[in-house]
C-alpha cells in the first residue's frame, strides 16, 4: 500500500472517530434524551459526555408533565436540542409540547451528510409541502434554529427530505398535550 493511500486511510479513520466522539458527546446524559446512552452500554466520557455537559443540564428545558416545566412563549420560547444523525434519524424522535406552546429548536447535525429539518402539521411535513418550515443545507457539526409555535392538537411532525434521508426514517413526532 502506498504511503498516498494510508494517509488518506488515516484522514477517514480520524473523521469517523471525531464523528463517533461528537454523537456520544451529544447523547450521554442529554436532557434532551433523558439520560440516553449509547447502545450496550458503549460510553464515551462518563455520564455527562466529551465536553464536560456542553449539551448537558440547563441546555434544554423540562418538557410537559416534568418538574420545573415553563411553557415557551414567542418572547421567551423553549429550546429544544435535536441531532441529526450519521445513522439519518433524529435524536430525539419523539418530542412533548404543550399546546399553544413556542420552541426554538436547534438542530445539529453529526456526521458527514448534509440534511434539513422540516416541522409543521404532519401531513404537509410528510408531503415535503412548499412553504412548510424549514432548514436548508445543514451541513456536519453546524446547529441553526427553527422557532414555531403550536397552535391545534396536530399532529405535527418533522423530517429530512434530502435524497432518500425520509425514505430511510428520517423522521419524529410532536405531542402534543394539554
Amino acid at each position: 500500500m502506498t504511503g498516498r493511500r494510508l494517509g488518506i486511510i488515516g484522514i477517514a479513520l480520524t473523521l469517523a472517530g471525531v464523528v463517533l466522539i461528537g454523537v456520544g458527546a451529544t447523547l450521554e446524559g442529554s436532557p434532551v434524551t433523558g439520560g440516553l446512552s449509547l447502545p450496550n452500554g458503549i460510553g464515551m466520557m462518563g455520564g455527562t459526555g466529551m465536553m464536560g455537559g456542553a449539551w448537558g443540564a440547563g441546555s434544554t428545558s423540562p418538557g410537559p408533565g416534568e418538574a420545573g416545566f415553563v411553557a415557551g412563549t414567542p418572547t421567551a420560547p423553549r429550546v429544544v436540542r435535536v441531532v441529526a444523525t450519521p445513522a439519518l434519524r433524529f435524536v430525539p424522535d419523539t418530542i412533548r409540547v404543550q399546546a399553544g406552546e413556542t420552541i426554538s429548536f436547534d438542530v445539529t447535525t453529526m456526521g458527514p451528510a448534509t440534511h434539513e429539518f422540516m416541522l409543521g402539521p404532519a401531513a404537509d411535513v410528510a408531503a415535503d409541502k412548499d412553504g412548510t418550515p424549514e432548514i436548508a443545507n445543514l451541513a456536519m457539526m453546524q446547529t441553526a434554529s427553527l422557532t414555531y409555535t403550536f397552535s391545534g392538537s396536530g399532529p405535527f411532525a418533522y423530517a429530512c427530505h434530502a435524497p432518500g434521508h425520509y425514505e430511510a426514517g428520517m423522521a419524529g413526532t410532536i405531542v402534543v398535550v394539554g
